[in-house]
């Protein structure tokens, strides 16, 4: 068994999915929390070449990075070799075929409650959860429009519930990415390097995922100051400027996180008014640390091993300007995880999934697709645990016909 060393903090969704990963390899580990010991985080900052962001795990001695690259490992299938000290060389072993009738890619509420529908219907679905299983709410910290939650709940916990409700009714999770799809043959073929299910119907709970701004300096920056999850590593820069990018309720949801520890938040929007809901946006504009900077676009991230500060650019008159913060949070939408059946599914301009009206069922019979995958409107918590119920009894309603 490896010798792994994991720094992180107490409420951090990405830490839970680093242990995860660990727990399905069979791993244990020595943990490392940085907030209750605040000289470990220097500790970690220099062990992991200037990287601020948690977790950072080590392996054998050797640096790994953040959750990102570890599951990155496992996508390439190297992450097994390095945790057996180097492997073994030889063929890879075949991979066994196995057979169920509803095969679930994607968790997240819609995937989650697609799965406690199908196990009720005793259809046995298996799922194939995702390295970053849980979907966006795993990074969101209040969750309060969701019905039965007067007093809100967090998005992990939330997601933790989900989970733990599929599996009582008998969902077989399997926390990996699905790297192949194939859903011009039947039974439809969902595969990884290690596993590979044969499907009578496939339901997709792909959902979407960050979008970033896509400068060299966003890049180089990453984990040295540059984050899209301001729940995960805010805490990190206690009595630090900070910036959040965008406009929508998740930028103001993070502004407004934020604030707990910022001596101020600069919200950088490229408009004169924000996208959010009315609610979202009364809170940031009232709030005495939240600064707006409008009509604004990110022309660079400034530093060099770290984050020092940001340059603006007018999105009117093409004039810049610089203001000082250690950390940057990028909330500007999201892009739907598609890719999967590119070619195969019909897909609009943006890449969500096309469904018949008033269904979830896609130009192949036995093919469903709920959540954020097919939702470029509401893409709520909410409409996507509906949207996870209709694909369930799509097709149990499908399986029944063909029988």
């Amino acid at each position: 068994m490896a010798d792994i060393v994991l720094y992180s903090k107490s409420w951090c969704p990405y830490c839970d999915r680093a242990k995860q990963l660990l727990t399905e390899k069979g791993q244990t580990w020595t943990e490392i929390d940085v907030e209750e010991s605040p000289e470990r985080r220097d500790e970690m900052i220099e062990r992991a070449s200037g990287r601020t962001t948690v977790p950072q795990i080590f392996i054998d001695g050797t640096h790994v990075g953040g959750f990102d690259d570890l599951a990155e490992l496992a996508r390439k299938g190297e992450l097994d070799a390095l945790l057996e000290g180097g492997g073994s060389e030889g063929e890879a072993p075949e991979v066994p075929t196995e057979h169920a009738s509803v095969v679930i890619v994607g968790s997240g509420p819609a995937g989650y409650t697609a799965a406690i529908y199908a196990s009720r219907a005793e259809l046995q679905p298996q799922m194939f959860a995702g390295f970053e299983y849980g979907g966006q709410l795993m990074i969101t910290t209040d969750v309060e429009n969701y019905p039965g939650f007067p007093e809100g709940i967090t998005g992990p916990e939330l997601m933790e519930r989900m989970q733990q409700q599929a599996e009582r009714f008998g969902t077989k999770l399997h926390f990996e990415d699905a790297t192949n799809v194939d859903l011009t043959v039947h039974p439809f073929v969902v595969e990884n390097d290690t596993r590979r299910i044969t499907a009578d119907a496939v339901i997709l709970s792909t959902g979407a995922s960050a979008k970033w701004l896509g400068i060299p300096s966003e890049e180089r920056l990453m984990n040295r100051g540059v984050s899209a999850c301001a729940t995960c590593d805010g805490a990190l820069f206690r009595d630090k400027a900070m910036v959040v990018v965008g406009g929508g309720d998740t930028a103001m949801e993070e502004a407004l996180f934020l604030t707990r520890y910022a001596t101020k938040v600069t919200v950088v929007h490229r408009r004169g008014e924000l996208r959010a809901s009315k609610i979202m946006q009364d809170r940031a504009l009232a709030h005495e640390k939240i600064e707006f900077a409008w009509h604004s676009e990110v022309d660079e991230i400034l530093g060099e091993d770290a984050v020092v500060g940001v340059r603006l650019k007018d999105a009117r008159n093409g004039e810049t300007r610089e203001i000082p913060a250690e950390a940057v949070f990028v909330a500007i939408g999201h892009k739907p995880n598609t890719d999967l059946v590119k070619g195969q599914l019909e897909l609009d301009d943006v890449g969500y999934v096309k469904v018949e009206p008033g269904s979830t069922r896609t130009q192949i019979p036995g093919v469903f697709v709920c959540g954020d995958a097919m939702d470029p409107t509401y893409r709520q918590a909410v409409t996507a645990a509906g949207t996870g119920s209709m694909a369930a009894i799509d097709a149990e309603r499908w399986l029944a016909e063909r029988e």
